[in-house]
């Protein structure tokens, strides 16, 4: 069954992550969640894609020139570094002690964050095409 953005963002059975689906380190992180979330809460969609485009602008945020993470959870949307520390914390076990981050103010947090998300490509790289899953993990994937 197909779902469209709207289902998505309003489903509460599992998390949706926003990523670049063409930048070298938001596939290393996908490829980290998809390792670690033994759960298997979270669902990805590739800002590349109609799901993740669509989801992007819906939350206000620019898919052709996104700067943020976004991540849908319990119909309520987090970007940034309160999105990040969220998706570590709900990976459970030792990974909740990065909520201890949130003590450090979220400009802080969000300013190195936009820093890094602004030279991604320059640092660690872009791909030709949007990362692939595995095909026993196409079915978390949204497009």
């Amino acid at each position: 069954m197909d779902r469209t953005p709207a289902d998505v963002d309003r489903s509460a059975d599992h998390a949706v992550i926003v990523f670049d689906g063409v930048c070298a380190l938001c596939s290393r992180w996908v490829r980290f969640l998809l390792r670690f979330d033994r759960q298997g809460r979270y669902r990805f969609a590739a800002m590349q894609g109609s799901h993740g485009r669509a989801l992007l602008q819906q939350h206000g945020l620019d898919p052709d020139d996104p700067l943020s993470f976004l991540l849908l959870e319990n119909g309520q949307a987090w970007t940034d570094t309160d999105a990040i520390l969220r998706v570590l914390a709900g990976l459970g076990g030792a990974w909740r002690l990065t909520a201890v981050l949130r003590l450090l103010p979220s400009a802080w947090r969000d300013r190195a964050y936009r820093a890094l998300a602004r030279n991604r490509y320059r640092w660690f790289g872009r791909h030709d095409s949007c990362y692939l899953p595995a095909p026993g993990q196409a079915g978390r994937f949204l497009d």
